[in-house]
């Protein structure tokens, strides 16, 4: 891997970082609070692409596994990738490849609309499929109530992929990170 890459990857683990440390918002009826770190897993997936997106957030859940206090109310350790919301934060690779993976496949086409349901398919579809069935195993919730609870999380995650997509199409557009033969390269698979 070049520097530049592995700056790439530390930087949006150090973005995702960064923005635990605006407060979580609990609710009462989850254990799995309200944070904007799933906009660090947008943009380092719509910005950077499968590969590095992907290798990103595996470099922030390592940095959580390890303790790092790097969670929305400076949290880390290996209890709360155990806990309810470890499903969620397991999810972040998945999910910033996937966004990457959809990114490079339409990199010649993209606008704000496209990258906006690429979002909504890797940063909440993606996520949610990990993370509700992992949340009702910890919990002993069954499946549907806690699918039921996570929906509070839907208006708050989609302001988080608009805003995701407004950024990434205009870094594309400033000085985009993903390179277009890369990008053509891995449309071709």
């Amino acid at each position: 891997m070049k520097l530049k890459d592995m700056m790439y990857v530390a930087l949006f683990a150090a973005v995702t970082a960064a923005l635990g440390l605006l407060p979580p918002i609990p609710l009462p009826f989850t254990p799995v609070p309200i944070t904007s770190q799933t906009l660090g897993v947008m943009l380092a997936g719509a910005v950077l692409g499968a590969r590095l997106g992907g290798l990103s957030m595996l470099l922030f859940v390592f940095l959580v596994a390890i303790g790092a206090p790097v969670l929305a109310g400076g949290r880390g350790g290996l209890p709360i990738i155990l806990g309810p919301t470890g499903g969620y934060i397991l999810s972040w690779p998945v999910a910033a490849f996937v966004i990457g993976l959809l990114v490079e496949r339409f990199w010649g086409r993209l606008n704000v609309w496209k990258v906006f349901v690429f979002n909504i398919v890797g940063g909440m579809i993606v996520v949610y499929a990990i993370g509700i069935p992992y949340q009702a195993f910890v919990t002993g919730v069954p499946l549907l109530a806690t699918a039921l609870s996570s929906a509070a999380f839907l208006p708050g995650d989609l302001l988080k992929a608009l805003i995701a997509s407004l950024v990434a199409v205009k870094i594309k557009q400033a000085r985009p990170l993903i390179q277009p033969h890369k990008a053509n390269r891995s449309s071709s698979h």
